[in-house]
């Protein structure tokens, strides 16, 4: 796709256009992360509440690596290509393959040694820390390969080229679903791996995606090609990336940070609660990929329009593409506070968690819209490279949690309503302060 063309386009075509491929790539990987908690809800409840403790610390990394430092690298991207600086964007995409690599690294480093004292923290014990733990080390192993992939699809994406991004997450995704089976429940001379069957197919699966871009970038039909002759380093480069992208990395930890507080308090009220608020909360997180199919178009287009100096136009379009993912968010949320059952009953058939799932999304789902709205004008951000107030507006998140949380811990007492609305109110809190924040000029 010729990303200079998108400065006179159409703006809600264009968004469209750019949109389209990636919300049903993500839709896929909504559908491979809800056949995820599928496989492992039929284990028992036990794995199904190892799941929920070890999923938000599953989704920090996605986000880091696909939202926030992938969010700078596509930003950077299609800013140097809206400059007309392809030598520029390449060297920028070599620097981001290093940064991947060191960053999954780090990652794995972390978890596979405190994962116990990590887990052990959020209320984990017994066989419901044994089966987080089950999961998350087998994860964190293969890491690396997962910020490869959301790099690389990062660069992709910057480039203009939606399609073909979204056409190799969906085949990732699909062979995710098919090796998640195979090893969860093994078959054959494959053995049964339970819950570590699941974060195996995952890493498997990014392996398989991170080649099939790889030889994308390398082929003459991309915009920006991978150079792996005479590669040099640069601390400009490294800096023009780490800058926006550690400050983006800000926003997942408020977001994660605010979900394991609310992990943190219903792990106080049972391991039923746990797991039924474990499935509640992953469709918050699912909404992320949805959110981001919208995110990934506005993070080229501002960014292109931003790179060209052309900044009114780029407000306008993010403008309209927050709004459009306000409308899908809030319209999944608001169908599932009426009917909670269509989720609740797809991963388990104890009542106890079926329940907690369904009192969730009532109390939490009519929020969703707010949640949509603030994320999609923060990976708007990134396109911009404005991002201290949409980071500042996650931080006052966590804040707003954190308190709430310790009063309901010292004064009230915390019960399932109480910690749900909470959860509800974090959610509100995120999307009026972005939302307020830019409408005051936070990018100018």
């Amino acid at each position: 796709m010729n990303t200079l063309a998108l400065l006179s386009a159409p703006i809600i075509p264009s968004i469209f256009r750019l949109a389209a491929p990636n919300m049903l790539a993500m839709t896929v990987m909504l559908a491979t992360s809800a056949a995820e908690a599928w496989y492992v809800g039929q284990l028992g409840t036990g794995a199904l509440a190892g799941l929920a403790l070890a999923f938000p610390m599953f989704m920090l990394m996605t986000m880091m690596s696909a939202g926030a430092m992938g969010g700078a690298v596509a930003g950077a991207v299609a800013q140097a290509l809206g400059a007309d600086n392809r030598d520029h964007a390449e060297r920028l995409a070599m620097h981001a393959i290093f940064i991947a690599l060191v960053a999954g690294g780090l990652f794995s480093l972390v978890f596979l040694t405190l994962g116990p004292s990590i887990y052990g923290l959020l209320g984990g014990s017994g066989q419901v820390l044994q089966e987080a733990l089950a999961f998350s080390n087998i994860l964190f192993a293969g890491c690396v390969s997962i910020w490869l992939l959301n790099f690389l699809s990062s660069v992709v994406r910057g480039c203009g080229h939606m399609r073909a991004a979204a056409t190799i997450m969906i085949v990732t995704s699909f062979s995710q679903i098919g090796l998640g089976a195979l090893l969860v429940f093994g078959w054959g001379p494959v053995p049964e791996l339970g819950i570590s069957g699941a974060a195996l197919a995952a890493v498997l699966g990014a392996s398989f995606g991170s080649l099939l871009l790889v030889l994308f970038l390398m082929s003459a039909k991309s915009a920006v090609r991978l150079n792996l002759k005479g590669i040099s380093f640069r601390r400009s480069e490294f800096a023009h990336l780490l800058r926006p992208g550690l400050l983006a990395c800000v926003s997942p930890l408020s977001s994660v940070g605010s979900a394991i507080v609310i992990t943190a308090l219903v792990a106080r009220l049972g391991p039923e609660i746990l797991a039924g608020y474990g499935i509640g909360v992953r469709l918050e997180f699912l909404l992320i990929p949805i959110i981001f199919g919208i995110g990934a178009a506005l993070i080229t287009l501002v960014g292109v329009h931003f790179g060209a100096n052309e900044v009114d136009r780029g407000h306008r379009i993010a403008w309209t593409g927050a709004f459009g993912a306000a409308l899908v968010t809030g319209f999944i949320g608001g169908l599932l506070a009426v009917f909670p059952d269509l989720w609740a009953n797809l991963f388990t058939d104890v009542e106890a968690v079926r329940e907690a799932c369904r009192l969730y999304l009532k109390i939490a789902g009519p929020t969703y819209g707010f949640f949509g709205l603030g994320l999609s004008l923060y990976f708007a951000s990134q396109g911009a490279r404005r991002l201290f107030w949409p980071v500042a507006a996650g931080a006052f998140r966590l804040f707003v949690v954190s308190v709430g949380g310790a009063i309901l811990i010292y004064y009230w007492g915390p019960t399932i309503e109480n910690v749900y609305a909470l959860a509800a109110f974090g959610m509100i809190t995120l999307g009026v302060t972005i939302a307020v924040a830019v409408k005051l000029g936070a990018w100018r």
